[in-house]
């Protein structure tokens, strides 16, 4: 297997990081994706904006020198609610994804195992995410401990609390 490096994600990263927002978009086998324009909508378009404000972390993988994957949390509020939102104090994970041609190497792992020991260690008790119930992606966050909380839309609202796993 490739060794894949982790480093911090940055402001210089947006471009990517649009990318992996737009890649993170889950289409059910036999679905047509949509058009790249759908990270737009404000409803998504949410988990980039003002990129880089306080309690924003980002990490992305990197193949020698080319980025191949990121994941990034993000704190909202009860006036700025999103797709797996909690609490103001509970990180949502607002995207986890790979480039198509290096998925299924370990690296959406790697980069979730890096986000639970970071948002672990700034002393959040817990981290939320939205998934649909049928992307692969679920079996992954519950091997960490996310369980289901609540459904928005499709969508299943899960949570990992630190201190209970």
């Amino acid at each position: 297997m490739t060794q894949y490096k982790i480093r911090p994600g940055t402001k210089e990263d947006m471009e990517f990081l649009r990318e992996m927002l737009y890649q993170a978009i889950y289409v059910p086998e036999g679905q047509e994706r949509p058009s790249r324009n759908i990270i737009e909508r404000p409803e998504i378009a949410k988990y980039l904006n003002g990129w880089g404000r306080d309690g924003d972390i980002a990490f992305i993988a990197i193949d020698e020198d080319k980025p191949v994957g990121a994941v990034w949390t993000r704190l909202f509020d009860d006036r700025n609610q999103t797709y797996g939102y909690i609490n103001e104090h509970t990180p949502v994970l607002s995207c986890m994804a790979v480039s198509p041609e290096y998925r299924g190497d370990g690296i959406g792992t790697l980069l979730l195992s890096k986000m639970m020991e970071k948002v672990r260690s700034e002393g959040y008790e817990s981290i939320s995410l939205s998934v649909d119930p049928g992307n692969p992606a679920r079996r992954l966050y519950e091997r960490y401990g996310f369980e289901k909380v609540g459904i928005n839309g499709t969508s299943w609202d899960m949570e990992s609390k630190f201190g209970e796993n």
